[in-house]
């Protein structure tokens, strides 16, 4: 094992993870219930041991009413029957663990579900022992709510209970009460959570909408958005909530010591990481870079950057990646194209530019490319391995709670949450055995099934694997710092540098090849092992449309 696979097995492991994202609903069925579960998981971890990935991270999998398909937790510590029991996700880790697998599992602090017992006991008066443990307040004179805050899938973000004679915060779903992070009790109880799960054997918690877990606790009105400004990454144009500025709602300084908190506890817990998902913020990698900066914050941290419909350009990237640059000086980005809450990276790709299935094919090779080797962690959402597309779910099947209160005008999510593909020829692409799972699955994904993609070297799922593998050797992607180029549209550029490596990164964001002048670099060499079919002259290198190079500066690819 060479040094830089020695490095990876340090504390410091997530700082150039590969994470693989698993939705457990729609990974693998193992009982015939149409909805797969932690034992699907299971029977599939070769697959993901198969792709060299560092970790997965498995979506929520506790109990719940499933109003937001486990993102409104009724028991923190309890598998909900329809994944399976606590005895399967033990079962999971161990295996897991054996085939050198991190195992990273959500976390939903911002709120429970309104079934949870914290809250039960809450509404039930304002002098119960968790009468505070969640945000209530007051109607106005008038009585309408307190703000004219907004929730995410829609609506007020407040509800009026009756019993209690006040409102409650609810950033998402009406089901989903915000929990109140400024009474320590609450912050006490998450921490106890974290321990049961940290005892278990996890290595570390993608922290749900994290962002979001402190509010003005004067609770102003968020300002009207004016016309002329850009909506945050990710952000879609017809959305209501973007109606506003989002100023008090959520992202409020007071989260830092929050934060350092969670630290300390993952801190006694070595080599344990935690990924924040930083949702909705006006600037979400100022946001993102504040919530990991020092080293008494969190760990990693990704948003919606690379999440939108715009081309993939060379100025929007060199933006990016320099701002970046200048932001992360020791905290991590997870650098993410894709997750179950967004539309499929290809089909928001395919919309520009991408004139045949060639180009999508080689476009989709040269984004998992340099999504390996920029600065940082990274992230690939099941199904993008094999160049899903977003399916299209009539609206009798959506399941999508988001996606059905914004109909037609709002994007749902169920088409990126359909079943993953595993056999062409099976009943339901070999997801499940009962007759209809519980989303349908795209008739266009049939073709890109594993086992399709499986029978031939260059398919987009066996390129994965060896360009995955291929960066665990090189120690420049793995530990190296960042120099971007000035190359200029529509080729981005730039150096990973480390003490035992030089690696040139040259990217055509074009379907039209193109040529780069090597006389710099008279020492250059291609790394074969990674194959993009360039051809290399004397002092240049011509690149094909949405192609590759690297190069490996004074000495040989490892």
């Amino acid at each position: 094992m060479n040094s830089a696979l020695d490095r990876t097995q340090t504390r410091d492991w997530w700082r150039s993870a590969v994470i693989y994202q698993v939705y457990p609903r729609s990974f693998f069925d193992s009982n015939g219930d149409g909805i797969g579960d932690l034992q699907g998981i299971i029977h599939k971890l070769d697959y993901i041991a198969a792709l060299n990935v560092d970790a997965v991270w498995i979506s929520p999998f506790y109990k719940s009413p499933m109003k937001d398909f486990g993102y409104d937790i009724e028991d923190y510590c309890a598998v909900d029957p329809i994944f399976g029991t606590i005895e399967d996700f033990k079962l999971l880790t161990k295996g897991a663990k054996q085939r050198g697998l991190k195992v990273l599992i959500d976390q939903v602090w911002n709120h429970t579900s309104n079934l949870h017992p914290w809250f039960i006991e809450s509404r039930q008066s304002r002098d119960n022992a968790k009468a505070d443990w969640y945000v209530w307040v007051d109607p106005k004179p008038d009585g309408t709510p307190p703000s004219n805050w907004l929730a995410t899938f829609g609506g007020s973000a407040w509800t009026w209970d009756e019993q209690r004679q006040q409102y409650y915060l609810h950033n998402f779903l009406a089901e989903q009460p915000d929990l109140n992070w400024y009474n320590p009790e609450v912050k006490e109880a998450i921490l106890e959570v974290a321990k049961f799960w940290l005892d278990l054997g996890v290595d570390g918690f993608r922290l749900d909408v994290v962002n979001f877990f402190l509010h003005d606790r004067t609770f102003k009105d968020n300002p009207p958005r004016p016309k002329d400004s850009p909506l945050p990454d990710g952000a879609g144009a017809n959305d209501p909530f973007f109606s506003q500025l989002n100023l008090y709602n959520f992202c409020q300084p007071e989260i830092f010591p929050l934060l350092e908190d969670i630290r300390q506890l993952m801190d006694s817990y070595p080599e344990t990481t935690t990924l924040a998902e930083i949702s909705s913020a006006e600037d979400g990698i100022l946001t993102a870079s504040e919530y990991v900066r020092g080293n008494n914050r969190l760990h990693m941290a990704y948003n919606s950057s690379l999440m939108s419909d715009e081309p993939l350009t060379y100025e929007k990237l060199y933006q990016l990646v320099a701002r970046v640059e200048s932001l992360f000086a020791d905290g991590v980005i997870c650098w993410t194209g894709g997750t179950h809450d967004f539309p499929r990276l290809k089909s928001r790709w395919r919309k520009f530019q991408i004139d045949d299935e060639f180009s999508h094919e080689a476009f989709d090779r040269m984004f998992v490319a340099m999504l390996i080797s920029l600065k940082g962690s990274c992230c690939i959402y099941q199904g993008d391995e094999l160049g899903l597309t977003q399916a299209e779910v009539p609206y009798e099947k959506m399941q999508d709670p988001f996606g059905l209160a914004g109909y037609p005008t709002i994007l749902g999510r169920d088409g990126s949450r359909t079943p993953m593909p595993w056999q062409k020829e099976s009943p339901n692409a070999g997801f499940t055995k009962t007759k209809e799972p519980w989303l349908p699955i795209a008739e266009e994904h049939l073709h890109d099934a594993v086992d399709v993609q499986e029978t031939y070297s260059n398919s987009l799922l066996n390129k994965y694997r060896r360009l995955i593998k291929w960066r665990k050797q090189q120690p420049a992607l793995l530990w190296g710092d960042l120099t971007l180029l000035d190359t200029s549209e529509p080729l981005l550029g730039f150096i990973r540098k480390s003490e035992e490596q030089k690696l040139l990164c040259l990217f055509n964001l074009s379907p039209v090849p193109l040529r780069y002048d090597l006389s710099s670099y008279p020492q250059c060499v291609a790394a074969d092992e990674v194959d993009f079919q360039n051809r290399q002259y004397d002092s240049t290198v011509e690149i094909p449309g949405y192609g590759v190079f690297f190069g490996c500066l004074g000495e040989t690819a490892k």
